[in-house]
């Protein structure tokens, strides 16, 4: 399980950084592939393989399934763990992540997440998450 966020910067070839902690679940190859909410989603290899398992039961008739999954694996690489902790972000992904110098790493369960610092920020403003709001939803989920 992933939690916690860490603040790290990308250097000028493309590389940054993965906690630790992080990568001791990840382990020294994980895939990393394009999230939702514009930053970027980091599986372990197991995690990976039963995603993938449950993706490829969905309906493939389904345009927006086909979407989906074209958008989830197009992107998708898998990283290897340098002798000094660090990744290499394909410029594809740092492109769509809006990924320049300064990050955050975050824990989210089953994954990791790389966001660009200020889209971070944004996201995690009063205008956009309430604490309120979120309890009201999962009261709603029964949690």
């Amino acid at each position: 399980m992933f939690y916690g966020e860490y603040q790290h910067t990308i250097d000028p070839k493309g590389r940054a950084i993965v906690p630790s902690k992080f990568r001791e679940g990840l382990g020294e190859k994980f895939i990393l592939t394009k999230g939702l909410d514009g930053c970027l989603f980091a599986y372990s290899s197991e995690e990976w393989t039963s995603l993938e398992n449950k993706l490829k039961s969905l309906p493939f008739t389904d345009k927006d399934v086909r979407a989906f999954i074209r958008f989830f694996f197009s992107g998708a690489t898998e990283c290897e763990v340098d002798k000094q902790g660090r990744i290499l972000i394909p410029q594809n992904l740092r492109e769509y992540a809006a990924l320049e110098k300064d990050t955050y790493i975050i824990g989210v369960s089953s994954r990791v997440e790389i966001w660009d610092k200020t889209a971070w920020e944004a996201y995690n403003s009063d205008e956009n998450i309430s604490a309120d709001k979120i309890a009201e939803k999962m009261a709603l989920l029964g949690i």
